[in-house]
């Protein structure tokens, strides 16, 4: 997984870097296969100002064309890039459910029972 990340309004350090690598690849490391490249985009919206500033972007471009590109907004910027983390696995795994063409039924009630039942003894 190729994962380029740059800042802007603010000196991206060294310490700040490692946590936003090992964060995002802890989320997303299960997807490696799925992904092309990662791109985060760090930034302190008003400056000096202060305020629910500190946005973190993510863009993810998954394998088989579509991307997914999530942002958050927090007054602390790891609390950012944590929230967005956390939201891209999410986002990336049913983006990944289409592309695949799958999808999750739920089976509710006795007539759900009963087909169940009727697979399963077509099945033996």
């Amino acid at each position: 997984m190729r994962m380029n990340i740059q800042a802007s309004g603010f000196v991206l350090t060294d310490s700040l870097k490692v946590y936003t690598e090992k964060r995002l690849v802890t989320a997303l490391g299960w997807a490696g296969g799925h992904m092309r490249e990662l791109h985060v985009s760090l930034s302190d919206i008003n400056g000096p100002r202060g305020g629910r500033d500190k946005r973190c972007r993510i863009l993810v471009q998954i394998a088989g064309g579509r991307s997914v590109v999530i942002e958050d907004t927090e007054t602390d910027l790891y609390h950012a890039i944590d929230r967005a983390a956390e939201r891209v696995d999410r986002a990336v795994v049913r983006r990944i459910e289409q592309l695949r063409g799958f999808s999750h039924v739920r089976l509710f009630g006795e007539s759900a029972t009963a087909d169940l039942e009727k697979d399963m003894g077509a099945s033996r």
